[in-house]
């Protein structure tokens, strides 16, 4: 699903002394099967642009479009149940969400509130779960009685039993330590390249948003403060410290090695193993000589 926002602006309690603009005229479009990364510091408007993606928030001015959706304030969204079954938001820290007696029940809630069929739920759950990291035999357990990693693969699981065309993550590896932060960006890049889903990924990590991104919007105060693909942005240091970003740590060794030895490799996106062939090369080239 394509989705675009024209203009849009958003007010927090407008019209009394604590009247705060959270959005200001903001405008970008996202194609449908992107992997798109939103990068900005607290403040600059991030949760308050992703609640207006399935219709949480409703613009104060101007228009949000998700798909055949149309969001803004002249008018209210007849289908909006519909818009959120197509939209799954996966929210910081989202085991803190489940409360039904078992795993499966808990997957299940959420395309049962959207009218699936028992059928349909079950031949759905039985493809999400190995997809997620999970075994069948955790299904009749009770979800509190899981690892904190697999409360979140389950609390995942039922966002994605949904079978949304929108997967929104915001910052999905809060709390977890390295191995179960790849893991889980892993298989959310998985899952978008075989279910081809429009990604949104909210997130302080410039090096998860070099890794599976492949376009960065950066927020401050409300507005796009900057655009384009990975390697156009994040080498850009000084436009980035200006909103109090860092580029990241492998365009941080690119620079540091131009600076000692003299030889420029210019970022476009590589992986370590690309960049450590690079390396290689250059010495080796050196060494001939």
């Amino acid at each position: 699903m394509d989705i675009t926002f024209n203009e849009v602006s958003y007010t927090y309690q407008p019209n009394t002394p604590f009247s705060h603009q959270a959005l200001d005229n903001l405008s970008f479009h996202i194609p449908s099967g992107s992997f798109v990364a939103v990068i900005g510091h607290t403040g600059s408007g991030k949760s308050t642009m992703i609640q207006h993606l399935n219709g949480l928030m409703i613009p104060t001015s101007g228009e949000v479009t998700i798909g055949d959706y149309q969001l803004n304030n002249d008018k209210k969204l007849k289908n909006i149940k519909q818009l959120r079954s197509q939209v799954g938001v996966v929210f910081q820290y989202p085991e803190h969400q489940l409360f039904e007696e078992t795993v499966e029940k808990d997957i299940a809630f959420g395309p049962a509130n959207f009218g699936t069929s028992d059928a349909e739920i079950k031949s759905r759950i039985k493809d999400i779960v190995p997809k997620v990291g999970l075994s069948d035999d955790l299904l009749e357990r009770s979800p509190f009685e899981l690892s904190g990693g697999q409360m979140r693969r389950v609390a995942i699981a039922g966002v994605l039993a949904m079978k949304p065309q929108v997967l929104v993550l915001d910052e999905p590896t809060a709390g977890l330590d390295p191995r179960g932060q790849k893991e889980i960006m892993d298989m959310f890049y998985q899952l978008h390249k075989e279910q081809q889903l429009t990604t949104i990924l909210v997130t302080h990590s410039m090096e998860d948003a070099v890794k599976y991104a492949d376009h960065v919007i950066i927020l401050n105060n409300g507005t796009k403060y900057m655009e384009g693909k990975p390697e156009e942005i994040f080498t850009q240091q000084q436009a980035l410290q200006q909103v109090q970003l860092d580029v990241p740590e492998m365009v941080q060794f690119l620079a540091s090695f131009k600076e000692k030895f003299g030889k420029s490799i210019p970022f476009t996106g590589q992986t370590t193993k690309e960049i450590a062939q690079a390396i290689q090369h250059i010495v080796k080239g050196a060494e001939s000589i």
